[in-house]
């Protein structure tokens, strides 16, 4: 498996590192989002890169969840840049 793994928050952020930094230590429900979209992620980088097995149907399952993931947390970051 690669070292780099696509679609990581810290690259998709990469200018609210700050912002994204105090979110994950201050807003529970943000932490926890990020928590699991870091998981979904790493399971489809390892569906993707082969080392791990899945239906077709399971891995566009879990792309599904990482993007609805991914535009709830895009909504906190937003809401958190306009606030700061």
């Amino acid at each position: 498996m690669s070292q780099h793994t696509p679609h990581e928050l810290t690259a998709i952020f990469a200018r609210d590192r700050d912002l994204v930094s105090q979110l994950k230590q201050n807003d529970a429900h943000y932490a926890r989002l990020a928590e699991e979209y870091h998981e979904v992620n790493r399971q489809v980088h390892r569906i993707e890169s082969e080392t791990e097995a899945a239906s077709d149907e399971r891995t566009e399952e879990l792309k599904r969840k990482r993007l609805g993931l991914l535009d709830e947390i895009t909504a906190i970051v937003t809401k958190a840049r306009a606030a700061a």
